[in-house]
């Protein structure tokens, strides 16, 4: 992932990729008693570690390093050329390869948060202070026929101790013109809406690209934002025309209990999705050498029983707006990158408050999230991203409990992350390039608000700093 972008999505983006695998947010939702919950328990999606996009398999095929497609040499944010490489369907490159395109790839770190968690954050961990090995994963990166490619991940959660699918996605790509114009057209398969998308300022791939699976994250989170990631199945259809206009889309369709088991999801995590969740995209580019922008919109629809038995539904219409700047100096060895998102969801929770587990039947939820990030010679990044959460007020679905309630019923949480990370390796000049690919950094996320409030927001005694996040992590890929 990769995530994504949580493997790139270059990979990167792990948790990145929801960012990836099964992870402490897939956790949650397995306990939830409904759709509702089940959503709501989704951390946000830039606070969750998203599987990686850039996989060693793709360096193999193409003959260059990662760095030709990934902002900072190994990782998940995308250049130009790692934009049209996905967008072409993973089949560039004629370098001759003498195995498979698979590659392998482990993320972990260190977790100390500014006050111990009343619980453990998973089995076999402490309250505070852990060591951990987050993700193993293994991937199949590369082109299978001419206009086919592919970008697989399996991950096996070293917090769940279980091996289950990761992200998906399986690409046909061609090219085609009309008069003056021309147009890359295909068809993406894909198991998580936006784990397809060309921008990191979508949630499957967006910043902080990894993150800490073992501290306290905000309750709640939008459902195109992971919350039925790895749980459906779907088909997009896109085209990109002039290398300007891109257009996308497609539906998903929710996979059974016994699909799910046998991927290794389990069945607990179904959220029964009800027919088609229909899922659009649009963006306009501009590439002037240095300088590229962006600015797009997507949406999803998704409709839910869950209880199979009650006639009630809970539907969720989620739109989102986004905007990619990315400047690069000409000797590659200055570049600037910023992305924004922001989300809105309307919520009919009809199901939830028959079954008691909304205290309204009508609510909203809306994220926004900004980063910047600074890389000098693909080698030294430094980057600061902003979040905030807001919506309705609903007792049924944020009550008081230790950590990750809240007293008042509220969703609304902010906070600000910062990091540094040193990239050895994953450049032309690397060692053991491109078999070799490590990325080594520093992350601290603080809250000014964590599910309602900033004192006592629990109902337990628990500040909203109390969840600030030290994490020095690893990123090695090969």
């Amino acid at each position: 992932m990769v995530n994504n972008n949580e493997g790139m999505n270059m990979l990167c983006e792990t948790r990145s990729v929801e960012q990836a695998g099964v992870d402490r947010n897939r956790r949650t939702r397995g306990r939830g008693l409904g759709v509702a919950a089940y959503a709501i328990a989704c951390s946000l999606i830039y606070l969750s570690s998203n599987s990686a996009q850039a996989v060693p398999s793709f360096a193999r095929q193409t003959g260059k390093p990662c760095a030709q497609c990934h902002v900072v040499a190994y990782g998940v944010a995308l250049t130009a050329y790692g934009r049209q490489f996905k967008l072409n369907g993973y089949v560039w490159g004629d370098a001759k390869e003498e195995i498979p395109p698979l590659a392998l790839m482990a993320q972990g770190g260190f977790t100390h948060t500014s006050k111990d968690q009343v619980d453990q954050p998973a089995p076999h961990f402490a309250t505070n202070d852990n060591l951990s090995v987050d993700q193993v994963s293994a991937f199949y990166g590369g082109r299978i026929t001419k206009n086919v490619g592919a970008f697989v991940q399996v991950t096996y959660s070293g917090e769940d101790r279980v091996t289950s699918w990761d992200n998906l996605d399986i690409r046909f790509a061609n090219t085609a013109s009309f008069g003056d114009h021309s147009l890359v057209y295909g068809v993406s398969v894909n198991n998580s809406p936006t784990v397809q998308d060309l921008w990191n300022s979508t949630p499957a791939w967006a910043y902080p690209y990894i993150g800490s699976e073992l501290a306290a994250t905000p309750a709640a989170g939008t459902m195109i934002a992971g919350g039925i990631g790895q749980l459906v199945l779907g088909a997009t259809a896109y085209t990109m025309i002039d290398d300007h206009l891109y257009l996308e889309a497609g539906a998903y369709r929710g996979l059974s209990n016994h699909w799910l088991k046998n991927l290794g999801v389990g069945s607990d995590a179904n959220p029964h999705m009800d027919g088609l969740s229909p899922y659009w995209r649009a963006a306009w580019q501009m590439d002037f050498t240095q300088h590229y922008f962006s600015v797009g919109a997507y949406g999803l629809n998704s409709k839910f029983q869950p209880d199979p038995a009650a006639p009630q539904e809970d539907k969720f219409n989620d739109v989102g707006f986004d905007a990619t700047y990315q400047f690069t100096t000409d000797d590659a060895r200055h570049s600037v990158s910023a992305n924004f998102n922001v989300i809105h969801e309307k919520q009919t929770l009809d199901a939830s408050f028959a079954a008691g587990d909304s205290a309204s039947n009508s609510n909203h939820l809306n994220t926004v999230s900004l980063d910047v990030t600074y890389a000098y010679q693909q080698t030294w990044a430094a980057s600061a991203g902003l979040f905030n959460t807001s919506g309705s007020t609903d007792m049924g679905l944020y009550a008081p409990d230790p950590v990750g309630g809240s007293l008042t019923g509220s969703p609304d949480s902010r906070g600000y992350i910062l990091m540094l990370e040193y990239v050895p390796f994953g450049k032309l000049e690397s060692y053991a390039r491109p078999w070799l690919n490590v990325r080594l950094g520093l992350q601290y996320t603080g809250y000014t608000r964590f599910n309602g409030g900033d004192s006592n927001y629990d109902g337990f005694g628990r500040s909203a700093s109390d969840n600030n996040t030290l994490f020095g992590f690893f990123w090695v890929a090969m």
